[in-house]
C-alpha cells in the first residue's frame, strides 16, 4: 500500500511538471483566409508562434492571385526582368510570381497548405458588393465548407472588414463567415477578425460590424493581442517585428506593404470576436492567447 501511495504522488508530481510543458491539451489548427498573397503578413507574429512554439497547423486560403497589385511592381522589375508595372505583362506573371513570394513568407513562419481560390483580382475598390459580384461566390463557399469540414480548424482568421479596408478583404471575410455559418455550430473553428496598431500609442480601429453583413458583428470590448514588441534572446535584443520584417521582405513584386507595416513603435496584431461564436469559444480563445503571450523560443 505504501509503495502504492509513492508511485501514485509520483505520478502527481510528473504529471504536474509535464503539463507545465504542454499549456495547451491540444495542437491548435488554424485556417487563414486572406485576398490577396501578402494579407497574411498582418497575421504573421501569431502564426509563428502557432507553428513554431505550440507545434500547430496553419494553412492559408487565399482568393485571388494579386495580380492587380502591378501598379506597385516597378521595384519588382529589376528583381524579375519584366516590366510588372505594365498591366499586360504583370497581369500575366504576377500570378505565379506572387505564388512563389507567398509559399517562400510561408515556409518562414511555417504555413502547412495552401488553397488557391484564383479570383481575379481586378482593381483597387472599397466596395465589397463588387467582388461579390465578380467573384464565383458560390464555389468559394462550398470549397470552404468542405476544406473547414474536413480538417476541423480550432479558429478561422479572417481581416477585420472595417469601411475603409480594400473591398477584397472584406469580401474574403464575408464569404468564409457565410461558409462558416452553414456548417454545424459544433463543427464550426473559432472565427477571429484581425487587423493591426502600430504601437501602444495607437488606439486601433473602432469597430462594430460591416453594415449590411451582420455575420461580420463583433463582441464588443473584446478583443485578442499579441505585442510584436515581446523580447527574447540574448539581452533580450530580439522581437517578433523581425519575423513580420522577413515575410513582408519576400513580396518583392510588390511595395506597399513593407511601408505600411512600418512603424517606430512597431505592430500589434489585434483579433476581434464575432457574436456568432460560441461562449465556450471564448473561453478557449482566451487560453489560446495566454499561451500565444508567453511562449517563448528556447
Amino acid at each position: 500500500m505504501k509503495k502504492l501511495f509513492i508511485c501514485f504522488l509520483f505520478w502527481l508530481i510528473c504529471g504536474s511538471v509535464f503539463a507545465q510543458d504542454a499549456p495547451l491539451d491540444y495542437k491548435p489548427k488554424v485556417l487563414l483566409v486572406t485576398a490577396h498573397p501578402d494579407d497574411d503578413a498582418l497575421f504573421s507574429a501569431t502564426v509563428f508562434k502557432t507553428t513554431k512554439l505550440l507545434g500547430g497547423v496553419v494553412d492559408l486560403a487565399l482568393m485571388t492571385n494579386g495580380e492587380g497589385g502591378y501598379k506597385y511592381s516597378t521595384l519588382g522589375n529589376y528583381i524579375y526582368g519584366r516590366e510588372l508595372d505594365t498591366e499586360e505583362i504583370g497581369r500575366a506573371y504576377l500570378p505565379g510570381i506572387r505564388k512563389k513570394e507567398l509559399m517562400a513568407g510561408g515556409d518562414i513562419v511555417g504555413i502547412r497548405n495552401y488553397f488557391f481560390f484564383d479570383q481575379k483580382d481586378f482593381y483597387y475598390t472599397l466596395d465589397v458588393e463588387e467582388a461579390l459580384t465578380k467573384w464565383d461566390t458560390e464555389m468559394i463557399v462550398d470549397r470552404l465548407m468542405g476544406i473547414m469540414h474536413e480538417e476541423e480548424y480550432d479558429f478561422l482568421f479572417l481581416m477585420l472588414p472595417f469601411e475603409e479596408f480594400h473591398g477584397h478583404h472584406k469580401a474574403a471575410t464575408v464569404l468564409a463567415l457565410r461558409a462558416l455559418k452553414q456548417l454545424p455550430e459544433e463543427n464550426r473553428p473559432i472565427a477571429l477578425e484581425a487587423f493591426v496598431r502600430r504601437g501602444e500609442e495607437d488606439s486601433g480601429i473602432e469597430f462594430t460590424m460591416l453594415e449590411e453583413h451582420p455575420s461580420t458583428k463583433v463582441m464588443p470590448d473584446v478583443t485578442f493581442e499579441f505585442n510584436r514588441n515581446q523580447t527574447f534572446g540574448h539581452n533580450n535584443r530580439l522581437n517578433y517585428n523581425i519575423i513580420a520584417n522577413w515575410v513582408i521582405a519576400e513580396h518583392k513584386s510588390q511595395g506597399t506593404m513593407q511601408l505600411l507595416m512600418q512603424s517606430n513603435n512597431g505592430i500589434i496584431e489585434q483579433y476581434w470576436f464575432p457574436s456568432l461564436n460560441t461562449e465556450k469559444g471564448l473561453a478557449k480563445t482566451k487560453a489560446f492567447f495566454e499561451v500565444i503571450n508567453t511562449a517563448q523560443p528556447d
